[in-house]
């Protein structure tokens, strides 16, 4: 991945997401440093917190852009909401880009609404494995059939493995 740019971000900038991660995700950033990377090769948005990956830009159905953990950033500041926890048969599949299916959901947070962006975790360790965005409402993850999760960030992808 080509870095294309690379500054530091505002103060009003780094609250926002500091707010929307709070919101969210019952996170606190607790930061020197930060820093957004734009790529010339990829649609990463990247945020560096003290020179880590652990933010991202996703887009949203309105074509707006949020911030939201990488898995990296899951890992150092563990989620408290938008949690869907899979069993050890979906690790693999996971880390790998695969989309999240019922039968390999054994939680997920009852607050999650089809749409908001979730991050994936597996039972046996509490590791964040993925990040991804909710089909349907975290009520009804958990079952014996479909597809309720859309992969969009994963252990080892380009993002997971980028450094500068």
């Amino acid at each position: 991945m080509e870095v294309k740019s690379r500054h530091h971000l505002r103060a009003d900038d780094v609250a926002e997401i500091e707010d929307a991660l709070a919101e969210r995700l019952g996170v606190e950033l607790d930061a020197d440093t930060v820093e957004k990377v734009e790529f010339a090769d990829s649609d990463w948005d990247v945020v560096l917190v003290d020179g880590e990956p652990l933010v991202l830009y996703v887009e949203n159905d309105a074509g707006e852009r949020e911030p939201f953990l990488t898995v990296q950033g899951a890992n150092a500041y563990p989620p408290g909401r938008n949690v869907v926890t899979v069993d050890a048969g979906a690790v693999s599949f996971v880390s790998d880009g695969a989309d999240v299916m019922r039968p390999g959901i054994v939680e997920a947070d009852d607050a999650i609404e089809a749409g908001d962006l979730v991050a994936i975790d597996e039972e046996s360790h509490g590791k964040f494995l993925a990040i991804g965005r909710a089909r349907v409402d975290g009520t009804d993850m958990v079952g014996d059939s479909g597809k309720v999760v859309d992969s969009i960030h994963h252990v080892g992808d380009d993002l997971f493995e980028f450094s500068l």
